[in-house]
């Protein structure tokens, strides 16, 4: 259903989550995952580190899931109609590695007021509590940001490791997926994800985030492409989308884009870590 039911718009205000939605099919999953497997043979250590950022501006397969129509009526039912991309995240866990994600909020650090936004979190291969699915503390974007320790784990997908202490896990619920489903989440809710324990990857791709034309980036600078709707505002430096793989200056956007949003993450930081 691409079109939000009032149900789940309410489910979403009252969660601060919204999960399954049906987006693709699991061949065009597959897909995406082969665009994955193809730019990590072709270009080595590409999608490692900063590298898992923006990769939307650097493979017309990706940027085709940002501008999907199926994403953006379910993400202008809870933002409006005038919608920008303002970045991606690939998560992707490796059955050998420890790599986890600590309890969070996607707006504490990023900067992005008023939050008139929403992330977008794909499954490209199935999610699960095996695998180290998402877990999302229902409510919690109800209240106010909270106090996160900068932990720079080694294993933590996180630019910081930050960390919200003291998260109960057991009231916590798991946002199980299967490969080509979405889930849309709150930029105040508490959430995070645990190790893989499987023998598969588990790859995400997160829209971090739709935002309204009317949201600004109080921190530093971002690179956006218009979605839907008009920009009156015209806050933010526009990009354009790829028309092919690895083109050499989407590749200098790219490296651009990666060096503005890494002086936001980490403003008022001491330490750099590896995202």
């Amino acid at each position: 259903m691409p079109n939000l039911s009032k149900e789940q718009i309410n489910q979403y205000q009252e969660d601060g989550y919204l999960a399954p939605i049906n987006v693709l099919s699991r061949d065009e999953a597959d897909e995406v995952k082969n665009e994955i497997e193809y730019i990590e043979k072709n270009w080595p250590n590409e999608l490692e580190g900063l590298g898992r950022n923006y990769v939307h501006l650097i493979s017309p397969v990706f940027d085709k899931i940002c501008h999907n129509p199926k994403i953006l009526d379910a993400v202008e039912n809870i933002i409006g109609k005038n919608i920008l991309v303002c970045g991606t995240t690939l998560f992707i866990k490796n059955p050998d590695k420890k790599g986890f994600v600590s309890f969070h909020q996607d707006a504490k650090y990023i900067g992005l007021e008023p939050h008139n936004w929403v992330t977008a979190w794909l499954a490209i291969t199935d999610a699960n509590e095996e695998n180290g699915c998402m877990r999302m503390w229902k409510g919690s974007h109800k209240e106010d940001l909270k106090f996160h320790n900068q932990m720079f784990d080694e294993n933590n997908l996180l630019t910081r490791g930050q960390t919200v202490d003291n998260v109960p896990l057991d009231e916590t619920t798991p946002v199980i997926l299967k490969a080509g489903q979405l889930s849309l989440h709150h930029p105040k809710i508490i959430h995070g994800s645990g190790l893989n324990k499987s023998n598969e990857r588990r790859i995400g791709f997160a829209i971090q985030s739709y935002i309204g034309t009317n949201v600004d980036e109080v921190l530093g600078k971002i690179y956006v492409q218009l979605a839907r709707g008009d920009d009156t505002f015209k806050y933010h430096e526009k990009v354009s989308r790829p028309t092919e793989l690895m083109n050499d200056n989407d590749i200098k956007t790219r490296k651009k884009a990666n060096e503005e949003l890494s002086k936001i993450f980490y403003s008022g930081s001491e330490k750099i870590g590896k995202y």
